[in-house]
Formats: structure tokens, C-alpha cells, sequence
């Protein structure tokens, strides 16, 4: 499961809350933040796209109030 190079989110700007993607030769893909650069987040492209939908459409929100 060779990595392909990290590349920063385009969102990121030129901060420190920086995030990067990465995938491997079997489409995994891998999300890790500037500041903690050893965690590593691993899911797949239809994990993912699902994840960010939903983020998108609000059903998330809820864990975010407190």
C-alpha cells in the first residue's frame, strides 16, 4: 500500500490549519492535519464522498452545537 505524495487542501489557504489528502494503489484515501501530522485518518472514495455530503446538507450540525 504505497502512498502518493501529500497534497494540502486548496481550502487551507497559507495558516496552520492546514489539511492534506493522500491516496494509495488500492484508493484509500488518507487525511491527516498540519498540526497532529503522525494521525492519519483512512477511509475510501465512497466513504469519503458520503461523509461530505452529508456535512454539506446539514446533517452533521448537531454535533457541532454544545
Amino acid at each position: 500500500m504505497a502512498a502518493r505524495d501529500w497534497q494540502k487542501s486548496s481550502f487551507s489557504g497559507e495558516g496552520n490549519a492546514c489539511l492534506y489528502v493522500s491516496s494509495t494503489d488500492d484508493a484509500t484515501i488518507r487525511l491527516r492535519e498540519s498540526d497532529d501530522p503522525d494521525t492519519t485518518l483512512t477511509t475510501t472514495p465512497t466513504t469519503l464522498r458520503a461523509f461530505i455530503r452529508s456535512a454539506k446538507a446539514g446533517h452533521l450540525d448537531h454535533l457541532a452545537e454544545g
